[in-house]
C-alpha cells in the first residue's frame, strides 16, 4: 500500500520490519531475475538462429504456457505446504535442470533441448510465483509494506539492465551453455537467500477436510466476479500485459534481426526501457503519495500506449532505445500504481487468491499474446501488429478510469492466516 504521509528513512521504520531478511529476499531475487533475463534473450536469439520466427514463438510458448497453468495451483500449494518447502524444492530442481541444460546444449545444436528446458523452467516458475509473492507480507507489517515493496521493485528493475546485456554478450562469445551456467548460478544464489528468508516460516498445519487444491485454484476468479472494481483493475493490468508481451519478446528480436541491427540492439532497447522504469520507480517511491491517482493510472497509461505505437515506427536502434526509455518512465509509475490500486480493492483476508489471479494475468497474458499476435503478424506484418498491440494498450487506462468510477465495495472477511510479526528492527543495507 502507498504511504499516506511523507516517507521516512529506513532507519526510523519502527518495530516489526525484518530488514535483514528483506535484504536477503531482494539480493536473491535480483540474482535469479538477472539470470532469467540473460537466459530469455539467449534462448530467443538462439531459437531465431535455429528456426526463425516459428522457432522463437514455439520456445517462448513452451515456457509461458506451462507457467500460466501451474500458477493456478501455485497459490493453493503455497497455502498447503508453506512458501519454504515449495521454494527450496523447486529452486533446487531449477539449478539441476539448468546445469543439465548447459551440458546438453554444449553437445547439440538442435531445438528440442531449448523447448524441454523452457517447459520445465516455466512449470517451476509458475509453481513458485505465489510463494515468492507472499514473502514480503510475512516480513513487514501493513504500515511498512509499501516501503518494503518499493525497495523490492527498485532493485528488481536493475535485473534486466544487468542481465539482458550480459546475456546478449555471453551468447555471442560463449553460446547458450555459458548463459545457462550463469542462470544456474543465479538460482543457486536465490536458493541460499530463500533458505535464510524462510527460516522461521513454519509449514501450515494440515487440514482434516476442506476444498481440494483443484477447487481452491478457482477462488481468484470467484473473487473478481463478486467485486466490480477489482475486476476493472484486473482488466487494466491484463490489457497492458497482453499488449506488451509480443512486441517485447517476438517483434523486437525479429525487427533487430530483419534490419541487421544485431542482438546488441535488443539488449540496448530493453535496458533503456528498464533504466526509464527504474528512474520513475525511484521518483514514485519518494513522491507517490503526492501524485494524483488519476495521473498515475490514466495519464501515464495513455502515454505508455502512445509510446508503444511510436516504438514500432522508429528507424534506428538509438531512436528506438530513446522512446523505449520514455515508455519505461511511464511504466515505472503506472505499473506499481495499478498493483497498489488492485490491492486496495481486495477484500480483507483474500489477498492470496487475488494476487494469484493477478499473477496469472501477468504470466497468462504472454502465451495468449504470442499465439494471437504471431498469427495476426502473418497478415499485418511485424510493424502493423505492433501498432495493433499499442491500440490494445489504450484499453488499460480506460479500464482504470472505469475502476475509479466504481465503488470499492470492499468487505471485511476473516484473515485466512495470521502473519507473524518479526522481532528485528535492523535497518536495510
Amino acid at each position: 500500500m502507498e504511504p499516506s504521509s511523507t516517507p521516512s528513512t529506513p532507519a526510523d521504520a519502527g518495530p516489526g520490519v525484518d530488514w535483514p531478511r528483506i535484504n536477503s529476499l531482494v539480493v536473491g531475487q535480483a540474482a535469479v531475475q538477472a539470470g532469467s533475463f540473460a537466459l530469455l534473450i539467449a534462448m530467443s536469439w538462439t531459437a531465431i538462429q535455429l528456426g526463425g520466427h516459428g522457432a522463437v514463438t514455439f520456445v517462448i510458448l513452451a515456457s509461458t504456457l506451462p507457467r500460466a497453468l501451474m500458477l493456478l495451483f501455485g497459490g493453493a500449494l503455497t497455502d498447503a505446504l508453506g512458501p519454504r518447502v515449495l521454494l527450496l524444492r523447486a529452486t533446487s530442481t531449477r539449478v539441476a535442470v539448468l546445469a543439465a541444460g548447459a551440458l546438453v546444449t554444449a553437445t547439440t545444436d538442435a531445438l528440442w533441448p531449448l523447448i524441454a528446458i523452457a517447459v520445465v523452467e516455466g512449470s517451476l516458475l509458475g509453481l513458485t510465483g505465489p510463494a515468492s509473492g507472499v514473502l514480503l507480507t510475512r516480513l513487514a507489517p501493513d504500515e511498512h509494506l509499501g516501503r518494503a515493496n518499493s525497495l523490492f521493485s527498485m532493485v528488481l528493475r536493475l535485473a534486466p539492465i544487468a542481465g539482458t546485456p550480459l546475456g546478449a554478450w555471453l551468447v555471442t562469445v560463449g553460446g547458450l551453455p555459458a548463459v545457462m551456467v550463469l542462470a544456474a548460478v543465479g538460482c543457486a544464489v536465490w536458493l541460499g537467500c530463500a533458505a535464510h528468508v524462510t527460516h522461521r516460516m513454519a509449514r501450515p498445519e494440515r487440514r482434516a477436510s476442506g476444498p481440494s487444491v483443484l477447487r481452491r485454484s478457482g477462488d481468484g476468479f470467484r473473487l473478481l466476479a463478486a467485486h466490480p472494481r477489482l475486476l476493472w483493475m484486473f482488466v487494466a493490468c491484463f490489457c497492458l500485459d497482453l499488449a506488451f508481451a509480443w512486441p517485447a519478446e517476438v517483434a523486437l528480436p525479429l525487427q533487430a534481426s530483419g534490419k541487421g541491427w544485431g542482438v546488441g540492439a535488443v539488449a540496448l532497447v530493453l535496458a533503456a526501457f528498464s533504466v526509464g522504469a527504474l528512474a520513475s520507480a525511484a521518483i514514485g517511491a519518494a513522491l507517490a503519495h503526492r501524485i494524483p491517482v488519476f495521473l498515475k493510472l490514466v495519464v501515464t497509461g495513455t502515454g505508455l500506449a502512445a509510446g508503444m505505437a511510436a516504438m514500432a515506427l522508429m528507424p534506428s536502434p538509438g531512436t528506438l532505445a530513446g522512446v523505449a526509455c520514455a515508455v519505461g518512465v511511464f511504466s515505472g509509475l503506472n505499473g506499481p500504481a495499478l498493483v497498489t490500486a488492485y490491492q486496495q480493492a481486495v477484500p480483507e483476508g483474500r489477498m492470496g487468491a487475488a494476487m494469484s489471479i493477478l499473477s496469472l494475468a501477468t504470466i497468462g497474458a504472454a502465451p495468449l499474446s504470442l499465439a494471437l499476435f504471431s498469427a495476426v503478424s502473418l497478415y499485418l506484418g511485424v510493424t502493423g501488429t505492433w501498432l495493433l498491440c499499442a491500440a490494445i494498450a489504450f484499453l488499460s487506462p480506460l479500464a482504470a478510469a472505469m475502476a475509479l468510477r466504481t465503488p470499492a465495495g470492499k468487505t471485511a472477511e476473516p484473515r485466512a492466516e495470521a502473519r507473524p510479526v518479526p522481532d528485528t528492527t535492523t535497518t536495510p543495507v
